[in-house]
């Protein structure tokens, strides 16, 4: 997939999808298989046009959403689903600024040449967010391109439509499981594994240790089976802890996430890694002593290879359906 930061100067005829596609979950996939169509049907570049930061960042920033993806693994969701080119745009100033008229023209038909546009019925752009698809349309007719709105998206199971935010509300609840089926995929985390006090390995149990980031959104703190993949692709069962550690530490100040890799006992430190969220164990609380901490973790890995050897045999084969291919 072409990257470009900013816009091109010339462009070939594009089929362009328009929208920040935080978390990139199955209702944005309805957005870019849409579009993906277009670009087959028409003979278009397939075209993704993106912002960066998350434009709630600049405009209020106080109230500004946790973010469900990072822009690389955005751009790396985008080209798994096969679009063939992203324009990032810095949200800036300026940008938030233009008038909806200025984008259509300068964003869309000069730099993007634009013959098709992809978005979703609740779209908004522009200044004061002014712009809404019937200017788009307005602006089709006069420029001459195509607009397609594609209808919010529902799960069967949902009272309300797929969106972001109620992503970020299920995470914050720790229903993983639920996470998976609005995404299509599992939800995870990826950092660099950092050195942290080695308590995990004087007790026979040592982590891999990733910071939390104040803007990524992350489940809730508590004990969950996962998968933990290394910088070389390999992909291990692990169990995961994201909390404050309460049996060590009575006032610690932010949460941290340390995952416990089954059955291997290699050197992680600096690696930049992946982890992936199955399913949800128990809240995190505080034991008695190291024996009842030690006695509980060897409960919660014995639980992690059961769910994690039936995660990976298919045994519920409906619901892994669902993670590996948002159907």
């Amino acid at each position: 997939m072409e990257i470009l930061r900013g816009l091109p100067q010339r462009s070939p005829p594009s089929a362009v999808a328009i929208g920040v596609f935080d978390g990139v979950h199955l209702g944005h996939r309805e957005v870019l298989e849409c579009l993906l169509k277009h670009a087959r049907d028409n003979y278009l570049l397939s075209t993704v046009l993106t912002f960066e930061p998350h434009p709630a960042i600049l405009l209020r920033s106080e109230s500004a959403p946790l973010l469900l993806t990072d822009l690389e693994h955005k751009l790396t969701l985008f080209e798994k689903l096969g679009i063939e080119r992203t324009a990032v745009l810095e949200f800036n100033d300026e940008v938030a600024s233009i008038t909806p008229r200025d984008f259509i023209k300068e964003f869309l038909c000069d730099a993007l040449n634009v013959k098709s546009v992809v978005v979703g019925e609740d779209f908004h752009f522009g200044s004061s967010r002014g712009g809404t698809v019937e200017t788009l349309e307005e602006g089709g007719a006069e420029h001459g391109f195509e607009v397609d709105a594609v209808g919010l998206f529902s799960l069967s199971s949902a009272p309300e439509p797929l969106s972001s935010t109620a992503i970020r509300r299920a995470l914050a609840g720790g229903r993983v499981k639920e996470v998976t089926r609005m995404l299509g995929r599992l939800y995870s985390i990826e950092g660099e594994v950092i050195l942290g006090d080695k308590r995990g390995r004087t007790i026979g149990f040592p982590t891999a240790n990733l910071p939390v980031s104040q803007l990524r959104a992350w489940p809730a703190d508590g004990v969950y089976a996962g998968w933990f993949t290394d910088e070389r692709g390999v992909r291990r069962p692990c169990a995961i802890n994201i909390g404050r550690r309460p049996t060590f530490y009575q006032h610690a100040e932010h949460s941290i996430l340390e995952a416990h890799v089954l059955d291997f006992d290699g050197d992680l430190y600096g690696q930049k890694v992946e982890v992936e969220f199955v399913e949800f164990l128990r809240s995190e609380r505080r034991f008695g002593g190291i024996e009842e901490l030690k006695e509980q973790l060897a409960k919660d890995i014995s639980r992690c290879r059961t769910i994690l050897l039936g995660w990976e045999r298919g045994t519920d084969e409906e619901e892994r359906a669902d993670g590996e291919t948002g159907q």
